[in-house]
């Protein structure tokens, strides 16, 4: 049975190219388009996996993520955090740095958009492991 992965991203372009990569590569997708539907697309869905956009209205991932560590039912799902906010656009944030000393337990990876196919599809690979 192929693994579920939800694909949260408030970017539609995004979305349909994350999920027809993956499931061109044999997995199995939901959607969300902020972190709120993502909690309730994950209590739902019961995914193998979370894609994560980091900014999005309403909930951002970093919200989703802190809420799914934090429940004893979605604390074990990886997540793989995808961001259009790389450190080079704001040289004084670090994202990773600042996501690892607030995080109960760091994502599985972090994919820079635009996102590299062959990185996102081994990032979910090792991370399904």
């Amino acid at each position: 049975m192929a693994k579920k992965i939800l694909v949260v991203d408030d970017e539609p372009d995004m979305v349909t190219f994350l999920c027809a990569l993956l499931e061109d590569n044999g997995y199995a997708t939901c959607t969300a388009v902020d972190g709120e539907e993502g909690m309730e697309r994950t209590k739902s869905e019961k995914p193998d996996l979370i894609s994560l956009d980091l900014l999005m209205p309403n909930k951002t991932g970093i919200k989703m993520y802190r809420e799914l560590k934090k429940d004893p039912e979605t604390k074990d799902i990886p997540v793989i955090m995808v961001t259009g906010f790389a450190k080079d656009d704001v040289p004084q944030m670090d994202f990773k740095k600042w996501i690892h000393e607030r995080a109960i337990k760091p994502p599985e990876a972090y994919i820079e958009k635009p996102v590299n196919k062959e990185v996102y599809l081994e990032s979910i690979k090792q991370a399904l492991m």
